[in-house]
């Protein structure tokens, strides 16, 4: 996977922005302010592609355990976020994409119904 197909993916989603918070080498998508993938520019530069993930705490412990290049999130909530080390090549594009997909519907379904009835 390519850093533009993950970006593209991303900002394909409704009300999705883009913008570095943090600094200038953490890329974070938010969908209405509320943050759902967080990619490391520089660990890409390096050939260490990963992205920071939203998700279900029981299936995060099921990916953990079914995939060694899902980790808990790095510096992030470890029950709420994975880390997805997409360099190591174990993982499916599709199957990342899905893992956005999921990340995203986690942030949409915290909010409230009127607004969650507008984005899924």
């Amino acid at each position: 996977m390519h850093i533009e197909q993950l970006r593209d993916y991303c900002l394909s989603k409704k009300e999705t922005t883009e913008d570095f918070p943090f600094d200038e080498n953490v890329l974070v998508f938010k969908v209405l302010g509320k943050m759902f993938a967080l990619v490391p520019l520089d660990a890409w530069e390096r050939g260490e592609a990963s992205v920071n993930l939203k998700c279900d705490p029981e299936y995060s412990e099921t990916l953990r355990l079914d995939y060694s290049s899902i980790r808990p999130g790095f510096h992030m909530n470890k029950k709420h976020w994975n880390t997805v080390y997409i360099h190591e090549g174990e993982l499916s594009s599709e199957f990342i994409l899905n893992l956005i997909d999921h990340s995203y519907k986690m942030v949409v379904k915290a909010m409230p119904k009127k607004v969650r009835d507008t984005l899924i």
